[in-house]
């Protein structure tokens, strides 16, 4: 169903794998003992046109389909490197792209294409809401031609190192809206501008270096003109861009389970104990072979999910399964790599423990596994909603 070729893809892939072997385990160690964001690599892969993947030509970007932005996102982590400093930055650009005025999308696009703004920060999540979205409590109220922003977002990565951020608040109060979806809408902040006036942000330390944020609004103005869409259906224009989330996420998943099975394989056949390799011991052999079992089965899930996206086509199954088998993958692998290297597998140098921790993010974000299960129980199978 894809329109891009294997050939096309397998240059696409040669190419990231060319520009991650600039960034060796060397560059993220330093990076991950600092936490520090990653510079130089995120200027890399907007140069490259990576970031740019999904923008269309007339916008300045690649115009490829999410099959060639998720080759780029999994050859990434599985040469070692990770995405999450910059892979929002593919999605949170579709917001614009479908609902956007010509005016936000000819000043806007051009310019994350080109590297000149980062488009990276998704203002969604509430301390009190969480994947509720429907109970978020930010207010964006319109006075005249802006609107005043009160309110609270947190885990929204990359907040420091963005120029926009497309912020999700409420416009309408939920006891004067008829349906729970309406009177949210979504807007393009800059945050150059709200940084000196009114917006707060405070840095999250969490097990990965993910440069984490807690972001604080007081009385923050937004200029009308940054509204995307229309007034009070921002809910619909974020849920179009979820399954386009969920299975870039996956594909970074895909990527991390060929890494730590590659690392575990060859760890496997060099280490010898009492005469003779690991990997000769079935006990080492059966979880890496199931590990990759899981690798190839979840990989044609979320290679449907991005062919039936590409083709215009509801995909919210493939999408969600994709996202949760994709990253119980990925964990399999990332526990037997560990188990292979026993004790050097907590030592830094080999890279093990930290795309341990980076991997193990994606059981819970974007959206947890049971939140996954619940979906497909309710709307896949029929079964009586859970909550």
């Amino acid at each position: 169903m894809s329109t891009i070729s294997h050939d096309e893809l397998e240059a696409i892939r040669d190419s990231v794998r060319a520009l991650c072997e600039q960034f060796p385990g060397a560059y993220w160690r330093d990076l991950d003992a600092k936490r520090e964001y990653p510079t130089a690599f995120v200027k890399a892969l907007t140069e490259a046109g990576f970031l740019g993947a999904l923008i269309p030509e007339e916008y300045g970007g690649s115009g490829l389909g999410l099959r060639a932005a998720c080759a780029i996102l999994q050859e990434i982590h599985k040469n070692g490197c990770n995405a999450g400093a910059a892979h929002a930055q593919m999605y949170t650009m579709g917001t614009v792209l479908k609902h956007g005025s010509d005016a936000q999308k000819k000043d806007l696009l051009p310019k994350v294409a080109s590297g000149e703004i980062r488009l990276q920060a998704f203002g969604v999540t509430e301390p009190t809401s969480g994947t509720d979205t429907l109970q978020l409590n930010t207010t964006a109220v319109k006075q005249g031609d802006h609107y005043v922003v009160n309110g609270q977002k947190i885990w929204i990565s990359r907040a420091e190192h963005s120029d926009y951020m497309v912020l999700l608040a409420r416009t309408t109060p939920k006891d004067q809206v008829k349906k729970k979806g309406e009177g949210l809408s979504v807007f393009l902040l800059d945050m150059r501008e709200a940084k000196n006036n009114g917006m707060t942000i405070r840095p999250i330390r969490t097990m990965m270096n993910h440069a984490t944020t807690e972001i604080f609004f007081d009385n923050v103005k937004i200029p009308a003109a940054n509204l995307i869409g229309e007034e009070g259906k921002g809910f619909k224009y974020i849920l179009d861009g979820m399954n386009a989330e969920r299975t870039l996420i996956a594909a970074e998943c895909l990527g991390d389970a060929e890494w730590f099975i590659k690392k575990a394989v060859a760890y496997a056949n060099d280490r010898k104990v009492f005469g003779r390799p690991i990997g000769q011991n079935q006990g080492i052999q059966f979880p890496i072979a199931r590990a990759y079992a899981q690798f190839k089965a979840s990989s044609l899930v979320v290679e449907r999910a991005a062919d039936l996206f590409d083709a215009g086509e509801k995909c919210a199954e493939e999408a969600n399964m994709g996202k949760m088998l994709a990253s119980e993958a990925s964990w399999a692998a990332a526990e037997i790599c560990v188990q292979v290297h026993g004790g050097f597998a907590f030592a830094e140098e080999f890279d093990v423990e930290r795309k341990f921790r980076e991997t193990r993010l994606y059981q819970v974000a974007p959206i947890s596994t049971n939140l996954i299960l619940s979906y497909l129980a309710e709307h896949v199978l029929g079964l009586p909603r859970s909550f």
